[in-house]
């Protein structure tokens, strides 16, 4: 009887030790995106500009890149902010702080995705975006206008910078994105999702902190990427045992 077993306890032994290694989820923690601009690991840049030197200690983005995103229209997508006249300053400020985000940040691997582009291979999907990040976001830039819900697509590049789409009509902010979810979810085709929880929280993600204090993603990094990893553990024993069930069956049998 036992040497029928060994077999099964060689394949489980197997099994478990290729998911303690291949589920040590290092790759998920302080890492870069593989997209048009970014690093290709983090590390320190001690001459970051302005809104990005919170990564200045570990970033993803060069002097150059955090220099010319502070520009409008930048020449690193030319993407023009002020395509239905000048937006609020404030309202601005938030814009160079999510693209400094994107572009520095070395904490937003669990969310990292693959995609088909000719400009990127990767990007981050539902970032748990702190509540207070998004509100405020909202309430600068619910008076300034634009003609589009969805910035990642539809624009109108004939002169090589974003135009309004032909029939699109310039509103304010708050009538293409009534709410704050609206704005932080939809405004980049849910590279962010609205969290509940708030700053200082570990479980949602900065976009604004005090480098003093050191970076809070860091944890919220960590957090999440365990999380993910219990979960595929969990989902993997199931499906083993599952797999293993007609063998079982077998044995009893024999």
């Amino acid at each position: 009887m036992a040497r029928r077993l060994t077999p099964l306890l060689l394949l489980l032994l197997a099994w478990t030790a290729s998911m303690c290694s291949a589920r040590n989820r290092v790759d998920l923690l302080n890492v870069c995106m593989d997209a048009k601009h970014h690093k290709t690991k983090p590390g320190p840049e001690d001459k970051l500009h302005d809104q990005c030197t919170p990564w200045r200690k570990n970033a993803c983005c060069s002097h150059n890149t955090s220099q010319e995103l502070h520009k409008d229209p930048s020449l690193l997508y030319n993407f023009n902010l002020d395509h239905c006249g000048k937006i609020e300053p404030a309202c601005k400020r938030h814009f160079i702080q999510d693209n400094c985000l994107y572009e520095c940040s070395p904490n937003l691997g669990p969310w990292i995705q693959e995609v088909n582009q000719s400009w990127r291979k990767e990007r981050f999907l539902d970032v748990p975006l702190c509540k207070e990040d998004c509100q405020q976001w909202w309430e600068d830039c619910r008076t300034s206008y634009t003609c589009k819900s969805n910035w990642h697509k539809g624009w109108d590049w004939s002169s090589g910078s974003n135009k309004c789409p032909a029939g699109a009509t310039c509103r304010t902010f708050e009538t293409y994105f009534p709410t704050p979810a609206a704005l932080c979810e939809g405004i980049w085709s849910h590279s962010y999702k609205l969290s509940n929880y708030s700053r200082g929280s570990g479980r949602c993600i900065q976009m604004w902190f005090d480098p003093a204090q050191g970076n809070p993603n860091e944890e919220v990094a960590r957090f999440y990427a365990l999380a993910m990893s219990a979960g595929a553990m969990s989902h993997g024993i199931g499906l083993l045992l599952l797999s293993l069930l007609p063998m079982l069956h077998l044995w009893l049998l024999s």
